[in-house]
């Protein structure tokens, strides 16, 4: 990953702990930049090239949503994660529809907030499992309205565009999980896992995991 670490974060406490953090996964104190509101997030991002974001949805001069679709459009690659607390989980689709990459939650030890950061390296996109079925419950709700005045939407995101097995080899790469490690979950060989996926990329018109990942989260066949 090329570029430096923003870490997005209003209280000092939170943005010295995710740089103790970082520097347990390797990150050198130079490549770790942290700052406390959107204004100098702002301000970095345009003097440095970014590899990865972890901020807050409460800033002190804005909102986390609005700086997450400001860098996204900045960057339709960079990885940008949400690292926030539980109470607000209600905001949480709201910053992937913005452009967030994955959601952490605070309350996690440190050592299960490395475990996710990692997942980042390989080309996933974490989602906390604390939050994960409370966006499962807002996507089934949606789909289901959607699908209710108009039938043909639901087949669509099901299986229109990618097929039921591409859709959980994707899920599996949107967890983190490598070629190998998805193969041996689906119980077929790698090099099956490394045709779907490229196909996948073809379909989604995309070069990376990450970027396949977005690509499928902002046309509804993955959240």
């Amino acid at each position: 990953m090329s570029g430096i670490v923003l870490i997005v974060q209003g209280e000092p406490s939170a943005r010295a702990r995710l740089s103790r953090i970082l520097a347990t996964l390797g990150y050198a104190d130079d490549e770790v930049v942290g700052v406390g509101d959107v204004a100098q997030a702002k301000d970095v991002a345009g003097r440095h090239k970014l590899g990865m974001v972890l901020a807050d949805l409460r800033l002190p001069d804005g909102d986390g949503i609005e700086l997450i679709g400001w860098l996204r459009s900045l960057d339709k690659s960079l990885p940008i994660l949400v690292v926030s607390t539980s109470n607000v989980e209600a905001r949480v689709l709201d910053a992937v529809r913005a452009g967030a990459s994955g959601y952490l939650l605070k309350e996690r030890d440190d050592q299960e907030i490395a475990m996710l950061l990692k997942t980042v390296a390989k080309g996933g996109a974490p989602i906390d499992p604390y939050v994960a079925p409370y966006i499962l419950g807002l996507v089934n709700d949606s789909i289901g309205d959607r699908a209710a005045s108009k039938p043909e939407i639901s087949e669509e995101l099901s299986g229109g565009l990618l097929s039921k097995r591409e859709l959980a080899i994707l899920t599996r790469v949107a967890g983190g999980m490598s070629n190998r490690e998805i193969a041996e979950a689906l119980n077929i060989s790698q090099w099956t896992v490394d045709t779907h996926i490229r196909h996948i990329y073809g379909k989604l018109a995309v070069n990376s995991r990450t970027q396949a990942v977005q690509a499928a989260r902002r046309l509804g066949l993955l959240f």
